[in-house]
């Protein structure tokens, strides 16, 4: 209790403040008796000390180091019985007490110390005892809302009506758990405000500061401890440490709310493995038919007539040689800012993770462009949050869109190729979309003896023609098959008549010993003619 509130007592009375006004309010948790010179190796803080000076009447130094000592530890204050031993309290001692506001009080010649020390300390215990009891009775309170199965929820309604003030639980990235607050707004980017002003937040104890908006409303931050992580339990308003009956009420509800966090969060862990054995058994192919596929989708709200995105992130720790522990940890941590992220995001995205990918499956409601560029400015906001919470580069490649449920996993292989081409090309942090491979590409990724073989096989039988016929029918072959096969065509731009056409084509045939109008040979002459113009650029660079 304050030592204003303890002066209130009629034991008290008659008792004069003869200095350190401004430290009336400072806290009184015991009262103790001064019978020895060496007291000052015994003081508490928060405590006040009666005397009757004897030690001092002839030594006023003695006095005067023994109230620095009470400031400097912070005692409630010193109340001196004058008028038996010490006939006025020294100006000295009156001047260094206002100094340092410390109270110091005169106590009349007929009080007895043994009242007042008794009588104090029974009023204490009394408070104190009321208060274990209104925090015994507060804790069963909540506890009966968990055992009825009324959540957290309730237990926060209940603790606001209790404090008559707004109760919001956030998480340890300052994001409301439960949306049981109407002004949510309030509390929108609180996390990178205390980022940006580089403000720690308290993982024991009340943190409480003001918001710079239009109202300059006041929050108090009061950490809730479980095993992985410190999530908060947020008032809005400000909450003195002095408040007890506040204070302990708002502890019994941390302590019941940590419990059911913990509760639930072995619930979400076993839930969240049961989704990543699905998903990795769909991407591999485990599951027989279609109808198994769309009956287990349906176990995690997945819609087979639905359109998906898929987007798969990767990150890379910038600290190369730490513990595997600790690395798995990390990506716990990123996987729960993800997800936590993920539920403000206006549409529904589902998260699985294996071998460390972080996987976003996004159902489209309408057209991947209207959503593309919020898509892509959500995944940004994360990367930049991930990398200032953690140190770590996150990357994503983005697929196209599968039209069904069943085409997932070809989506999943496309989003993979995109962040494993940006990586390839020695991107960090990068957003990459999935763009199909042209013919070109694809025959890049052919050992270059495999592709030079395949033309030498090819156009082989035609090394034994003189070499300007051998030109001209290889080219008027080239035409041919770049027109679709089109004769008139191909005449036109070789500025030559059809029928000259038509006895190229004839000779190629004959040379070949197969028909031009065979899908497998004119397949293979396309690819032998695209084949070509690799070599040819590969010799380029070769002589330069």
């Amino acid at each position: 209790m304050k030592l204003i509130e303890l002066l209130n007592l009629p034991v008290f009375q008659g008792t004069s403040v003869i200095a350190g006004t401004q430290g009336m309010e400072r806290e009184v948790n015991t009262v103790n008796m001064m019978d020895a010179p060496d007291i000052i190796n015994f003081l508490k803080k928060n405590e006040l000390l009666i005397t009757t000076a004897f030690h001092f009447k002839d030594d006023l130094h003695l006095l005067l180091e023994l109230i620095q000592e009470m400031a400097k530890q912070g005692c409630s204050g010193l109340a001196i019985k004058t008028k038996r031993y010490l006939d006025k309290i020294p100006e000295a001692a009156v001047s260094l007490a206002n100094e340092l506001q410390l109270p110091l009080l005169e106590l009349p010649i007929q009080t007895s110390l043994g009242d007042i020390v008794n009588k104090s300390l029974s009023y204490i215990l009394d408070i104190r005892t009321n208060e274990l009891h209104n925090a015994i009775q507060t804790h069963r309170q909540f506890t009966n809302h968990i055992l009825s199965g009324m959540g957290i929820d309730k237990i926060l309604d209940s603790l606001s009506s209790l404090i008559q003030l707004p109760v919001v639980l956030l998480n340890h990235y300052l994001q409301p758990i439960i949306q049981n607050y109407s002004q949510l707004t309030l509390l929108d980017n609180l996390e990178d405000v205390i980022i940006s002003q580089l403000h720690p937040l308290s993982k024991t104890s009340p943190s409480a500061f003001s918001l710079l908006n239009e109202t300059r409303d006041s929050i108090t931050l009061f950490p809730i401890s479980t095993h992985k992580q410190t999530n908060f339990l947020c008032i809005i308003g400000f909450v003195p440490l002095t408040d007890r009956n506040k204070i302990l009420t708002i502890e019994q509800a941390s302590n019941v709310i940590a419990f059911e966090l913990m509760k639930e969060n072995a619930l979400k862990q076993n839930q969240r493995r049961i989704q990543n054995d699905f998903f990795t058994n769909f991407i591999n192919g485990t599951f027989s038919t279609d109808e198994e596929i769309i009956n287990r989708g349906k176990e995690f709200g997945l819609l087979s007539d639905q359109r998906y995105v898929c987007a798969v992130g990767k990150a890379v720790l910038k600290e190369k040689s730490i513990p595997f522990m600790k690395y798995q940890t990390e990506h716990e941590f990123i996987y729960e800012k993800i997800d936590s992220d993920l539920r403000f995001f206006h549409q529904e995205v589902h998260l699985f993770t294996t071998n460390n990918l972080y996987i976003l499956l996004m159902p489209l409601k309408e057209g991947w462009k209207e959503i593309e560029d919020e898509f892509i400015s959500f995944l940004k906001t994360l990367q930049i949050k991930v990398s200032v919470h953690y140190q770590v580069e996150l990357s994503f490649g983005i697929s196209n869109y599968a039209q069904h449920l069943i085409n997932f996993p070809v989506s999943y292989k496309e989003a993979m190729d995109a962040l494993y081409y940006g990586s390839m090309s020695g991107k960090q942090r990068f957003i990459d979309i999935y763009q199909p491979k042209e013919i070109p590409e694809i025959l890049r990724m052919v050992p270059y003896q495999d592709l030079k073989k395949f033309y030498m096989d090819t156009f082989q039988s035609f090394a034994n023609e003189y070499k300007k016929d051998y030109h001209l029918l290889l080219q008027t072959l080239s035409v041919y098959l770049e027109t679709h096969c089109q004769l008139a065509e191909t005449a036109k731009r070789l500025y030559v008549h059809r029928n000259t056409v038509i006895y190229r084509l004839e000779k190629c045939e004959e040379i070949i010993g197969r028909s031009l109008k065979e899908p497998e040979e004119t397949l293979r002459l396309r690819l032998a003619f695209r084949i070509k113009a690799l070599i040819q650029e590969n010799n380029i660079w070769s002589r330069t």
